[in-house]
């Protein structure tokens, strides 16, 4: 019989997780690992092998169901999915509303957020070296530079949102790192706030399947990354939100000069917010 009180746990541990998520600089990975079930979130997912298809592509039902059941942990994927999509899509509406009024002031926390994220990430690498500044100021200038330029900004195409949706979860399933910075890089962040908030079905489901493929794909590449190249990745990885941040800086100076001690008051508070989250937990990147 499943406990309805551990359905609850992972219900609210999901919805930490999405509120999280949504905000540039806050990981899911770490709110997980913080209340306890990012080891439970990994082997599930490494449990996935898909080989719950060979059966249904034979149209054994049976042993598709089967597979499937030993594969997938529905009772801790469904809740926790389940709390993540709807603290995602309250806090969008809340985002929302605070980027539309309050632009200037809601990027400035966002920025508090990103410089605390790579405080942490400084964190897990083994030596800050000449090797390791080279990578992150060569990726800092190309995140800046890819920023401006802003390739795919204007477009909000279906395949573009896919690509968004498969770079952005790769981040999101490792502590310390954001996905939603990337989506402020990739120029996505906030049409996909603004998708979710109305409900879009089309653009939230292209960036769903897209997400679906990088949680399945991408995450091992990192992965490897990581286990082999950890110095490199980390320090690529610090260049690439170093650059990510002329995205709210290009919103913060539009605010009145009055205003912008108001702007680090509030950046200061998102550094804090996620210093503290992080001070909760000890991890490694691999």
């Amino acid at each position: 019989m499943v406990n309805s009180n551990n359905i609850l746990a992972i219900f609210l541990r999901g919805l930490l997780m999405g509120v999280s998520d949504i905000m540039p600089g806050i990981s899911g990975g770490t709110i997980a690992l913080i209340t306890g079930i990012y080891d439970r979130l990994i082997g599930s997912i490494s449990n996935i092998k898909l080989m719950f298809l060979k059966p249904l592509l034979k149209g054994d039902l049976n042993g598709f169901k089967e597979q499937l059941l030993e594969e997938v942990d529905f009772e801790f994927f469904i809740p926790l999915c389940c709390g993540i999509a709807l603290a995602m899509i309250i806090m969008a509406g809340i985002i929302t509303f605070l980027l539309n009024n309050y632009g200037g002031f809601t990027y400035s926390f966002f920025a508090g957020l990103i410089l605390a994220s790579i405080v942490i990430l400084y964190k897990q690498l083994d030596a800050f070296n000449i090797k390791a500044i080279l990578i992150t100021v060569i990726f800092a200038i190309l995140g800046y530079i890819f920023v401006g330029l802003n390739p795919i900004q204007a477009a909000h195409s279906l395949p573009i949102l896919f690509i968004s949706g498969f770079i952005a979860i790769c981040a999101m399933l490792l502590p310390g790192i954001s996905g939603s910075s990337l989506l402020l890089l990739l120029g996505q962040y906030e049409y996909m706030i603004n998708a979710l908030h109305k409900f879009a079905i089309s653009d939230i489901i292209v960036f769903i399947v897209g997400a679906g493929l990088g949680f399945m794909g991408m995450s091992r590449v990192i992965k490897y990354l990581l286990e082999h190249h950890k110095q490199e990745t980390v320090a690529a990885l610090i260049g690439i939100m170093l650059g990510s941040l002329r995205v709210p800086m290009t919103q913060i100076v539009t605010v009145p000069p009055e205003s912008l001690i108001i702007c680090l008051i509030i950046g200061i508070i998102g550094v804090v917010l996620v210093l503290a989250i992080d001070s909760k937990s000890h991890y490694e990147l691999i």
